[in-house]
């Protein structure tokens, strides 16, 4: 059993050693039985590496932790992103539901239609005047290309 003692952000969250990514914590459960057993390592929190798929226990509030690997039910496959530079202006149709697929990362995004200037702290603002589509999964606004059917990737 190695121990590990793990660095922390500025805001005092901890980092994976491997990949460097900031570790989700997980509460501890409840009591678990595993064949006819008692499991109590189900009671002690768990901070998880996602990428990794592995996650760290704290041993006795002494700041060094070991590391197991996350079993198989528990691991969360990353959403695939496309980097906006590879996405093509694509033709964006509405749904039934008011909805389409992202061509970023394939999640539900829905359809903002276009309304007055607004202010905004006192300036106007002119992102809402036109029709455009909204990912809230990967933070992409897809807006209409003008005279033509074709969205586009936008900043903001």
């Amino acid at each position: 059993m190695s121990l590990i003692q793990l660095k922390k952000t500025s805001d005092k969250k901890l980092i994976c050693p491997t990949c460097g990514q900031v570790l989700r914590y997980v509460e501890g459960g409840p009591v678990v039985v595993k064949d006819g057993k008692v499991d109590m390592d189900a009671t002690l929190p768990r901070h998880i590496c996602d990428r990794c798929g592995v996650f760290y226990r704290e041993l006795l509030g002494s700041g060094y932790f070991n590391k197991f690997n996350l079993p198989e039910n528990e691991k969360k496959s990353a959403p695939r992103v496309i980097a906006t530079g590879d996405i093509p202006p694509t033709i964006l149709k509405r749904e039934a539901d008011g909805k389409c697929p992202c061509p970023r990362c394939g999640e539900r995004m829905d359809f903002v239609e276009a309304g007055p200037v607004q202010i905004v702290n006192g300036r106007p603002d002119f992102s809402n005047t036109m029709d455009h589509f909204n990912c809230p999964h990967c933070k992409s606004v897809f807006r209409k290309i003008v005279g033509t059917d074709y969205f586009q990737w936008s900043d903001r």
